[in-house]
């Protein structure tokens, strides 16, 4: 078996031959360099980190005395030494502290004495180490080492980084710095590579995702941060999931656990990852969704059931798209789509209120334009209406007047909307021009560039439209390609891109019925138009019936799905609907979906034979939601990739061990 050699995984340079010898010193100094325990003490009333010691109210209420002390005082003047004696007999009579933690910085000697900043990940506190007072642990027998000095010998191989556990007694230093006064101490691990920049962190956002322990420990010791640190961003992430817990079981919803691996992709549409079961000899699915499981439970009498766990998709990786997420999926029996908006408003307010403290939420969406998001507001508007909103009364420019609420049911008007996006989108990519889509010409604003303006993007905008609309003539060119289409000629194909060509035979399949059509077309120019510019949360409604197969149609238009999706910064983040709990209704739709899949949709559902027989239990009426966490924290971190909100995100293999944003010296 060949493997990997250690000294391959960890970069030999001057500074980790310097840390491994300095572990061979400590290693004859103290015995095991990496001992099993170290006891912290309890003053703080629990296990005292650092954090919770520095919080500890006598021990917090002194160090805010200091701070004002310290405001009180001139450029270079230190805290008068009355007031200072007076705060360590204060902290004296507190009695000793254990404490342990990471070397936040190298240490700082001066003589016979050093300073060094211990990290629990969180807080720092100062250590005070002088020669003859201190006195180092075996970690073999757990008892002082008798020889003078051993203390201050372990100290000098100590390393940026090291852990180290020390016990002493806390005071304010004459520059009015909370201190330990170390009496014993004990090594407790080596790091062997060297510590992040303490000034910038790691800057490469690779690196930080691929190491999320470099980057936690990079995040900790570093001086200045420009918002969350990544610690925090966790912290985040795990207080919105506790209070999504708390409001769903103070609601009555009961958490359950369905299986991660199923005999059939099903709940969703999407393509799955696939695996073998060799004691079964059967082909298992990572799920996709636990949605079927959930609504078998409802069927078994679980009126409120929630599941708040991982799914799993083989598609495309994005900024908001990772083969592994957290998805929470609930159900209510007796209730339908209306009542879902209100409850999921009322889930999302509490959460985000507890986990952020306050509605608004600040995303920083590009250098040059903030937003904030208001989380006490929601909107609703139907899909189609939707897209006439923003396509802004720009139906001008294509020479047919204003977009309106008959185009949804006109097919060749529809069909020809979507190639002319896609004459757009071809023209753009092929100019070098990618940054740019059918959404941005469409809500340029000529007003934009009255006066003096050096935007070559918005320059570049005016140019295109002004090309679109008067020299190249796109809309009448789409009256002969949409005839070329239906015919099947495969040569008009062959002017688009491969991007726009896949998009073009999966929205203008004539295979489809027009029912499939209309809608599939209708969620496309959506997504063209409408997805990106839905900043403020809108639950957008009234989804097509046939591109929503788990769905009950409206009892006021049967070809509408009683579905919505909420959107948030141009992302989707949630997804619900009232329940279709009709077996035979059921059974059609999955048919509709097997056919489309036998067409080559690899997304299509399949035919799910024991949840119809589920169903032909009885299912009461019902409505289920899906919440994306990871987009959510995404919102709530201002966090541009879900890879930054997701501790250890998938990535491609790696070709190097990246060394890069480490300290030059020590």
């Amino acid at each position: 078996m060949s493997i990997t050699p250690f000294d391959e995984i960890i970069e030999q340079n001057d500074q980790t031959a310097a840390r491994r010898e300095h572990l061979e010193k400590l290693r004859e100094l103290v015995g095991n360099p990496y001992p099993n325990k170290f006891g912290r003490s309890t003053l703080s009333g629990e296990e005292d980190t650092i954090t919770r010691l520095l919080e500890y109210p006598p021990v917090a209420e002194i160090n805010a005395e200091m701070y004002a002390i310290l405001a009180s005082l001139g450029e270079g003047e230190r805290p008068p030494a009355e007031k200072k004696d007076a705060l360590n007999k204060r902290l004296k009579a507190l009695g000793n502290v254990r404490i342990a933690g990471r070397m936040a910085v190298p240490p700082r000697v001066m003589g016979k004495a050093a300073f060094v900043h211990l990290s629990d990940g969180i807080s720092r506190l100062q250590v005070y180490v002088r020669k003859q007072d201190a006195v180092a642990i075996s970690n073999d027998t757990g008892e002082p080492l008798d020889e003078e000095g051993k203390a201050w010998e372990v100290f000098g191989y100590l390393d940026h980084g090291d852990f180290i556990g020390v016990e002493g007694y806390l005071f304010i230093t004459n520059t009015g710095e909370l201190s330990v006064h170390v009496e014993k101490l004990q090594f407790l691990a080596k790091a062997m590579l060297p510590m992040p920049d303490k000034m910038h962190g790691i800057a490469d956002p690779e690196i930080r995702q691929r190491q999320r322990y470099a980057d936690l420990i990079a995040s900790s010791l570093q001086i200045e941060h420009d918002g969350l640190t990544t610690r925090e961003v966790f912290e985040r992430r795990a207080k919105l999931i506790s209070s999504i817990r708390h409001f769903l079981e103070d609601h009555g919803y009961i958490e359950v656990e369905t299986p991660m691996l199923t005999p059939k992709a099903t709940g969703a549409a999407a393509k799955p990852f696939k695996t073998h079961h060799n004691a079964l000899d059967i082909d298992l699915y990572a799920r996709i969704a636990p949605e079927l499981y959930l609504k078998r439970l409802v069927v078994g009498g679980f009126e409120k059931v929630y599941e708040l766990n991982r799914n799993f998709r083989n598609e495309g990786i994005s900024y908001k798209h990772n083969p592994e997420f957290t998805m929470l999926e609930f159900y209510c029996a007796y209730m339908d789509v209306n009542g879902m908006m209100d409850f999921c408003e009322q889930l999302l307010i509490n959460s985000i209120t507890f986990s952020n403290g306050s509605l608004s939420v600040k995303l920083t969406n590009d250098p040059y334009a903030d937003v904030v998001i208001d989380f006490s507001s929601f909107e609703r508007i139907s899909m189609r209406e939707a897209v006439i909103r923003f396509w802004q009364n720009k139906g001008q420019r294509i020479g047919q007047g204003d977009l309106d609420i008959d185009w949804f049911d006109d097919i060749d008007k529809l069909r020809r909307l979507v190639l002319w996006t896609a004459l757009i989108d071809n023209e753009l990519r092929k100019s070098g021009m990618q940054q740019m889509n059918v959404a941005t010409i469409l809500n340029y604003d000529p007003k934009l560039e009255s006066g003096d303006n050096d935007d070559e993007d918005d320059m570049g905008i005016s140019i295109y439209i002004d090309v679109i609309s008067k020299e190249l003539g796109f809309w009448q060119a789409t009256e002969s390609i949409n005839d070329s289409f239906k015919a099947g000629h495969e040569t008009d194909f062959q002017r688009f891109e491969t991007r726009i060509q896949r998009v073009l035979r999966t929205v203008l399949d004539n295979s489809m019925s027009e029912e499939l059509q209309l809608a599939r077309i209708t969620q496309f120019l959506f997504e063209e138009v409408v997805e990106r510019n839905l900043i403020q949360p809108t639950f957008i409604v009234d989804y097509p019936k046939s591109i929503s197969p788990l769905s009950k149609a409206s009892p006021q238009n049967p070809q509408v799905a009683e579905r919505f999706e909420l959107f948030i910064n141009g992302m989707e983040v949630a997804n619900g609907f009232s329940e279709l709990n009709d077996p035979r209704e059921q059974y059609d739709r999955f048919a509709d979906q097997m056919k489309a899949r036998e067409s080559g949709d690899e997304e299509a559902m399949v035919l799910d034979e024991d949840y119809i027989r589920a169903l032909s239990y009885g299912m009461p009426p019902a409505a289920g939601i899906g919440i994306g966490i990871d987009r959510l924290t995404m919102l709530l971190t201002n966090k541009h990739s879900i890879r930054d909100v997701i501790l250890f995100p998938h990535m491609r293999p790696e070709k190097r061990v990246a060394t890069e944003d480490t300290e030059s010296k020590e």
